[in-house]
């Protein structure tokens, strides 16, 4: 028997659109030969659909585009994942299509609720296993957290058939508990199938990997596991979709972060060997997730292009190198707005880097602006220092010149401030974090570093003197972050410990870390609170991000103990 991967790129609420790119897959999968498509979870109406399960009219249009799916699809059994209604509740399912009818339907058993994940807000669990026969072969499904169950969390934190052969399907967390698959195997399965739309985190693959191959050693069964790939707001989907043998080796593995048809040959329930994508580095895979993650919010959501101020710094250096390699240079414009603080070398090398990249760049001085302002507010100011205000301002004039430019053009402002900045509230609202896409958002000062270094390898774009010098926001005069922030190191890693592995700050600092910079940063994190929360959506590239799975009070008197 052969099994077509659908590995597909699915955008929330275009049904049309899915459905047509649904039976596409369908129809070259079948021109390959295959007997079965399996597509990822919800591929229907995309993931994650959130609030408008809610609403009646979408599942209403979903039933009708499910239909729709179901007359187009022939002369090859398809499973499609799809929310469905039944007796006043809401599923996430996967249905069996077979010559225009739908011939059975798994619900969802496991429903994930940490994280990004708000399953339960929405669906009602299944109870049964699906078992269906395709050309005299029975099968069931699993769907994502039916096989992770109890190690869902902690993992997603964590860094042809012959005859009477039997497919066994599950959906993404289904199969993260070994109950769902179990219950396939006991209705006569040697073959699990799992639906999955598991977004992207750093180590998210070796993950998938290592939960599938405990359900391998405890079932016995091979695994057909199918992801969807894309982005979608702050999450990505990066696809790499694998088939394992019963001994949990890989037999087969899609490319990561781009959509894929993969045919798999089933002899006996065991996958025969096929084609393995090569592994992708930590930088190589973070560098594609941004660039999908840009890509797909701007082309999803119908921007034109985008704009960004360009520094000379290696954050904006690094975004534009994104925004280039994401969408084509000709998609992109680089505003540079100097102040009577740029360094001419901050100018030079921002210069050279839209040149490089073939971006179009224009220089907008603020100066007579700025001026302007403390002209204005010079009697409010009278007998008052100059201090962070008169930065703020600067960054604010920025802000506000990129607003202008994105409502007169339709270009989409992207910001370019890291996950160290957006952590400690180091940004200015309404100046610098101004904007409608954070792409490095969830990226950390030190990883900037790295990514600049891996793209500068696939051709420099970046002078070597921006990653060397000492970083700056030059609102005022010799400025450097460190002046206001522990060295980024440091800093660093007492954010990962303190907003990914959730620890306290004294376990923060008995792993070695100054009382003073712990307090420091942990006092950062907590009071910019209120900034974050008018920060626009970023990609998230690691376990916690400061989007959906960060969801701390404003006003918030709780305060650690620090010794």
């Amino acid at each position: 028997m052969k099994i077509a991967i659908a590995q597909m790129n699915a955008t929330v609420g275009d049904l049309a659109g899915n459905v047509a790119r649904i039976a596409d897959f369908a129809r070259r999968a079948r021109g390959q030969g295959a007997d079965l498509v399996v597509t990822p979870e919800l591929a229907l109406c995309g993931y994650p659909p959130e609030d408008l399960l809610l609403r009646a009219d979408f599942l209403e249009a979903c039933q009708h585009a499910m239909d729709d799916l179901v007359a187009r699809v022939r002369e090859v059994t398809l499973i499609v994942g799809h929310p469905r209604v039944a007796d006043g509740k809401c599923y996430n399912s996967a249905s069996v299509v077979q010559n225009g009818r739908i011939a059975g339907t798994y619900d969802k058993q496991r429903l994930p609720n940490y994280t990004v994940f708000d399953e339960e807000r929405y669906f009602d669990p299944g109870t049964a296993s699906c078992v269906h026969a395709v050309n005299g072969v029975s099968f069931g499904v699993n769907i994502c957290e039916d096989a992770w169950g109890a190690e869902g969390q902690m993992a997603a934190r964590a860094r042809g058939v012959a005859p009477g052969d039997r497919i066994g399907i599950n959906i993404c967390a289904d199969s993260w508990n070994a109950d769902a698959p179990r219950a396939a195997r006991a209705a006569g399965a040697t073959v699990l199938l799992v639906l999955n739309a598991s977004p992207y985190h750093v180590g998210k693959q070796r993950v998938r990997q290592d939960v599938m191959r405990a359900r391998v050693a405890e079932t016995g069964l091979s695994v057909v596991y199918v992801n969807l790939v894309g982005g979608q707001d702050e999450l990505v989907f990066d696809g790499g979709s694998f088939v394992l043998g019963r001994d949990g080796a890989v037999m087969h593995q899609l490319p990561s972060f781009e959509e894929a048809l993969g045919l798999v040959t089933l002899t006996d329930g065991e996958p025969r060997a096929g084609e393995i994508a090569a592994p992708l580095s930590t930088e190589a895979e973070i560098y594609r997730a941004l660039q999908l993650g840009v890509r797909d919010y701007v082309g999803k959501n119908g921007f034109p292009g985008v704009l960004l101020g360009l520094s000379g710094g290696i954050d904006s250096a690094l975004t534009l190198a994104v925004a280039a390699d994401a969408l084509g240079a000709d998609r992109v414009r680089a505003i540079m707005l100097p102040s009577q603080y740029t360094a001419s070398m901050s100018l030079e090398d921002a210069r050279a880097e839209a040149r490089a990249l073939g971006v179009r760049c224009t220089e907008i001085a603020i100066q007579p602006l700025f001026d302007a302002f403390r002209k204005a507010l010079a009697g409010e100011f009278k007998g008052l220092p100059e201090d962070a205000t008169e930065e703020n301002i600067q960054s604010r004039i920025r802000g506000t010149l990129l607003m202008a430019l994105s409502n007169k053009t339709g270009a989409i402002v992207l910001t370019t401030g890291n996950k160290s900045e957006m952590g400690t509230g180091y940004a200015t609202l309404y100046g610098d974090m101004a904007g409608g896409f954070g792409v490095l958002k969830d990226i950390s000062k030190q990883m900037v570093y790295r990514l600049a270094n891996y793209r500068n390898g696939l051709g420099g774009v970046i002078p070597q003197r921006v990653i060397d010098r000492a970083p700056s926001a030059e609102l005022r005069a010799n400025q450097t972050d460190q002046d206001t922030l522990p060295q980024y190191p440091v800093l660093d890693a007492i954010m990962e410990a303190y907003v990914e592995d959730d620890l306290s700050p004294l376990e923060i600092i008995g792993k070695g870390y100054g009382r003073a910079d712990v307090e420091k940063v942990v006092r950062m994190v907590r009071g910019s609170e209120y900034k974050r929360r008018q920060a626009p959506i970023g990609i998230r590239i690691t376990p916690r991000g400061f989007g959906k799975d960060w969801r701390f009070p404003i006003t918030n008197k709780f305060r650690h103990r620090f010794g």
